[in-house]
């Protein structure tokens, strides 16, 4: 994780992660590398009500 909330990460966030807790209004930002892996991603938020808020999405590394 690169920030929450404007801020460096708390010591709990520290570490490899697949999956993130983003608490009401929180706001996160990950940095990811992705060099040597080409091909399709997702990344999906395990509310299936958040689908339609652009919570569900994949994305292509070239």
């Amino acid at each position: 994780m690169y920030r929450r909330n404007g801020r460096p990460p708390a010591l709990t966030d520290a570490g490899w992660k697949d999956t993130v807790d983003v608490r009401p209004y929180e706001v996160v930002e990950v940095l990811v590398r992705f060099t040597g892996y080409r091909g399709r991603y997702v990344l999906h938020c395990h509310n299936l009500e958040h689908e339609d808020m652009a919570m569900m999405a994949s994305f292509d590394v070239v």
